[in-house]
């Protein structure tokens, strides 16, 4: 993990998550681009200087970077990213159509683990997405010292602050 402080090249983000990136196989960051414009809606772009790399936005001043790298392919650990959406039955239905749809949490949460090539179907990389509607419970959930008994199963609006010894 790197961390930075907050800058210009941020926005007015002071606190939070401005980009997540990963390490993919050459000859993949142009198709994961496609991948993220087809099913998600999401704005893509494909930078050539030194190393490829696709830039996906997810948020306001919010990416996903792709670096295409020689470096051997780190497996799979099952570990996952968390995105809102509000276009959320869209996408769904595209992931859908090609069987991607790895989990149907519940009526505003839905899972996804390949991202393919949209022309051929074939695994660009693997990552597990966590889609969920702006509509979830817990879109917009203000970063805070987070109580530790608010759980996704029984969350609660505005108990979302920790307080040592309360």
């Amino acid at each position: 993990m790197r961390f930075h402080a907050p800058g210009p090249e941020f926005g007015d983000m002071t606190l939070g998550v401005p980009y997540v990136e990963f390490d993919v196989r050459p000859n993949t960051a142009v198709g994961i681009a496609k991948f993220y414009q087809a099913a998600m809606g999401a704005s893509g772009t494909v930078s050539f200087n030194g190393n490829v790399s696709a830039k996906v936005q997810v948020g306001a001043k919010q990416h996903l970077i792709f670096r295409e790298t020689n470096a051997p392919e780190m497996p799979y650990d099952g570990h996952h990213i968390a995105i809102y959406v509000t276009n959320f039955s869209g996408p769904h239905k595209w992931l859908k159509e090609r069987g991607l749809i790895s989990e149907e949490s519940n009526p505003v949460q839905y899972r996804f683990k390949d991202i393919v090539d949209p022309e051929t179907s074939r695994v660009l990389f693997t990552i597990e997405h966590e889609v969920r509607s702006a509509t979830h419970p817990m879109f917009m959930r203000p970063l805070v010292s987070r109580n530790p008994m608010q759980r996704q199963a029984t969350y609660q609006r505005g108990r979302d602050a920790f307080y040592p010894g309360a």
